[in-house]
């Protein structure tokens, strides 16, 4: 257990859950689901049962640094925080560097901040495989999750099941990845039955991925190792700041995954989801009599069926005539838009920093 290590990325803005997201609190910081955790708490609460608490680290950005210590209780210099957003690479190859720099030997998972995990036993099992499958083996490996419908806005795994590893249930060397994929594509991969919704969490042994960098993304990681000496020290926050100036905005699996041939996945059925739209959040909540999905809110809903609903502590508010819209009122800000049309959002988010201001992004 002592080389077990998490990585936590929760740098992100959620801005596809504005206006209850915003710039000073965004999504992984809040209550979303209604269950008295907010998504960060959920995340590590669940990996704490696996991996030492004073192993774990967070990487968010300068403004969310306090947060994250507000709710999590975590020592202020296991926090790492992003002078600029650049994606998931620059992310991780921070997380790892400063691991590296406290152990060589660490076997680091890495997992975003606001996903939903409800088979948490499962998830505690396939997570004992893979730290197990990561520390005897130079591999790359994923969660791979099974889909239950043909979703365009996940990317796509496809497991090479004449590759199982043998010892380890439903792990396959890693056939190909697919982006987000049209419906029609979708609906092939759900039928196939070897592909797997890209869950975008990661384990691997620091020499792996540090060795994956240096192949894969050797500009990132000449960026990093050249202050290698200046992790954990005192030089750390202002080397960070040049080096973040340097690296592109790159996801690691664009970066490294899509491009090394050591990557591997668990192919699992877990009860995940991203949470990344309303939607999705909808598909994951209780609704009433009339499918409505009401957000710790209270509403009298006549003829209208199919609604997500969120509404400050204190507020009612009586709904007729409306089918599958977004209704959020986050105080200051009143968002209804109907679902079909929630791709639109960042776009009304750009028009009301125009018009109105910062204040209501």
């Amino acid at each position: 257990m002592k080389n077990r290590y998490l990585l936590i990325m929760a740098g992100g803005v959620g801005s596809r859950f504005w206006p209850l997201s915003r710039k000073e609190r965004a999504k992984q910081f809040l209550d979303i689901l209604g269950t008295g955790e907010t998504l960060i708490q959920m995340t590590y609460r669940r990996f704490s049962q696996i991996c030492p608490a004073e192993n774990i680290y967070v990487v968010t950005s300068e403004d969310s640094s306090d947060t994250v210590i507000e709710q999590l209780g975590i020592d202020s210099s296991h926090v790492l925080s992003e002078p600029l957003r650049r994606n998931t690479a620059p992310c991780i190859a921070y997380g790892l560097f400063r691991i590296m720099a406290e152990n060589p030997e660490a076997v680091i998972a890495v997992t975003p901040a606001d996903h939903l995990i409800k088979k948490e036993d499962e998830f505690m099992e396939v997570m004992n495989e893979a730290f197990r499958f990561a520390t005897e083996n130079d591999a790359l490996l994923t969660l791979g999750i099974k889909p239950d419908r043909p979703e365009t806005g996940y990317g796509y795994i496809q497991a090479n099941f004449n590759q199982p590893v043998n010892g380890f249930s439903s792990l396959h060397k890693v056939k190909a990845f697919t982006e987000k994929p049209e419906l029609k594509m979708a609906r092939l991969f759900l039928e196939s039955g070897d592909f797997y919704w890209n869950s975008g969490i990661f384990i691997w042994r620091a020499s792996s991925i540090l060795a994956a960098f240096e192949r894969h993304l050797p500009d990132m990681y000449h960026s990093f190792i050249e202050g290698k000496d200046k992790f954990n020290t005192p030089e750390e926050k202002e080397f960070i700041r040049l080096a973040y100036a340097q690296c592109s905005s790159i996801s690691v699996d664009y970066g490294i995954m899509e491009k090394a041939d050591n990557v591997y996945v668990i192919c699992t059925d877990l009860g995940w989801s991203d949470l990344g739209t309303w939607s999705s959040l909808y598909l994951h909540s209780g609704h009433d009599r009339n499918d409505n999905a009401l957000l710790s809110s209270q509403a009298l809903t006549y003829n209208s069926e199919g609604n997500i609903i969120s509404l400050p502590q204190g507020k009612i508010a009586v709904i007729q005539g409306l089918d599958d819209y977004i209704i959020i009122d986050s105080g200051d800000v009143l968002l209804i838009v109907s679902r079909e049309q929630e791709q639109n959002i960042k776009l009304y988010l750009d028009d009301v920093g125009k018009t109105a201001g910062d204040k209501y992004l």
